[in-house]
């Protein structure tokens, strides 16, 4: 899968981890709320939505900041100090494409809490097993 459409992947599993619908109309919404300069369009955020272009760095800053997860993991997905620390967590893919979506929206949010939220959420999910 190309590299646009694999950023299209990421930006709608986080704003469904973010509690908002994956549709263009939303993210023009909120996107045009938080970005200091020009509007953006409704087929510009559309495009993004399909894989067909992928925003410039200060919108991706933006889009990172207000779905909650770092700008290079939705920029170019779990990689580097980001899959260690997955790694860390006990995610056990090698291939984080192979991960659903929603599970990929799921890790992206927890990765970007605190971490001491991090450590109660672990020792909650510990105590369920």
């Amino acid at each position: 899968m190309d590299e646009k459409k694999q950023f299209a992947k990421r930006l709608r599993a986080a704003m469904i981890a973010a509690g908002h619908e994956p549709r263009p109309s939303v993210l023009e919404k909120h996107f045009n709320a938080r970005y200091w300069g020009r509007s953006v369009t409704y087929q510009a955020v559309r495009r993004w939505l399909l894989g067909l272009s992928i925003p410039a760095q200060e919108k991706l800053q933006v889009l990172a900041d207000w779905l909650h997860v770092e700008p290079q993991v939705l920029r170019y997905g779990l990689t580097g100090g980001t899959r260690q620390a997955a790694k860390s967590m006990g995610i056990r893919a090698p291939h984080w494409d192979s991960i659903a979506a929603t599970d990929q929206a799921l890790i992206q949010a927890y990765l970007s809490l605190p971490e001491a939220t991090r450590q109660h959420l672990r020792a909650f999910i510990a105590a369920l097993r």
